[in-house]
């Protein structure tokens, strides 16, 4: 069952209070003895120390909910981009919401991996090294604070979870579809079904899926691509947008979180699946190729033709600079709406399906 409850002042500070009498902290290579040193049900707020070699400090905090019985490991990750606010405050309320007695299996949160990001209010990267968590895995031992989070998130989650979610939604600058995506990784058959079919009951508008094209050598960089490189059924919700939090953004993460888990047989959701749904397969990147000022009519969503005029950019004093056509007949997934933008900026992302890559 999903409760829509909304978060009161009184409620949230109880809540923080009680997380931190609660909160055990905890070294790598101790997840796993957690998860298997004590039956449940139960909740374990954990934090994992991090720091480096230039004095940055901090941890990960880690949310283990044990339940009634044994089951699959479930692990969500929210707040990868720490400017993504409705993945993070979905995965607040779930954390409030769901009841361990009722629960089977494990659920692993991660409630904000990028904690530099968030408190600093920073885009993308982490502004203690200037890192982007999203770009850093499967993360470096030895590197700055952010590689070395990924490297934890890695060896200590990734690991032990028979799912890994990882939920972002547009960063400061970005509008977007609501949409769940997985890789087509022909290598691992079954991992890509599963992932596949909890993209489909999800409930959202648009189901994606990437191409998987890396070798098992390769730096996966993206948090669900190191899953499964891992050989773990790993997927994304994106949904939120702008650097706010929507609060029917909200509630659709959540509604997505129970269909999975109710598909995973680990959490009872009786609401009716949304059938409807478009797939897209195949994806077309439009890429700045200078600094300037951005102009477009679009937003994501909008449906657009081959060769059609999407976006033009200036210079500072209103000259044009370049001019940007659609590459391909599609939706507009994601783009930039803020007028700055930096060469190398992807400012469009096109999706379509193609039945080349069915």
């Amino acid at each position: 069952m999903i409760l829509n409850i909304a978060f009161r002042p009184k409620d949230l500070i109880q809540y923080i209070l009680l997380f931190l009498l609660t909160i055990q902290v905890v070294y790598p290579q101790e997840v796993a003895n957690l998860l298997t040193g004590q039956n449940g049900p139960f909740k374990k707020n954990i934090r994992i120390e991090v720091d480096d070699t230039v004095g940055n400090k901090g941890f990960l905090p880690v949310s283990i909910f044990r339940g009634k019985s044994e089951g699959p490991v479930f692990a969500i990750v929210a707040g990868v981009h720490g400017f993504e606010y409705s993945p993070i405050m979905a995965t607040q309320q779930l954390m409030q919401e769901i009841d361990v007695n009722k629960l089977i299996g494990t659920i692993i949160f991660i409630p904000i991996a990028s904690r530099g990001s968030f408190y600093n209010r920073e885009p993308f990267k982490n502004p203690e090294d200037s890192v982007n968590l999203n770009n850093a895995f499967p993360g470096n031992q030895k590197g700055t604070i952010t590689q070395r989070t990924a490297h934890i998130i890695t060896k200590e989650i990734i690991t032990v979870s028979d799912i890994f979610l990882d939920i972002h939604g547009g960063d400061a600058p970005e509008d977007l579809i609501p949409f769940v995506c997985y890789y087509n990784n022909r290598k691992k058959p079954q991992q890509t079904a599963l992932a596949k079919r909890l993209s489909e009951i999800a409930g959202f508008p648009y189901v994606v899926s990437y191409p998987y094209t890396i070798s098992d050598e390769e730096p996966a960089k993206y948090a669900f691509k190191q899953a499964v490189q891992d050989g773990i059924t790993g997927l994304s919700i994106e949904c939120g947008k702008l650097g706010n939090v929507q609060e029917e953004d909200v509630l659709l993460i959540k509604k997505g979180v129970y269909k999975m888990l109710h598909e995973m047989q680990m959490y009872t959701d009786t609401t009716p699946i949304a059938e409807d749904f478009v797939e897209l397969n195949s994806q077309a990147y439009i890429t700045s190729n200078e600094d300037g000022i951005f102009y477009s009519s679009l937003k994501a969503g909008d449906e657009v033709e081959k060769g059609q005029l999407v976006a033009y950019a200036t210079d500072e004093f209103g000259a044009v600079l370049a001019e940007y056509k659609a590459p391909v007949t599609g939706t507009v997934l994601y783009k930039l709406t803020t007028p700055p933008i930096n060469k190398g900026d992807t400012i469009m992302c096109i999706a379509f399906y193609s039945k080349e890559n069915e």
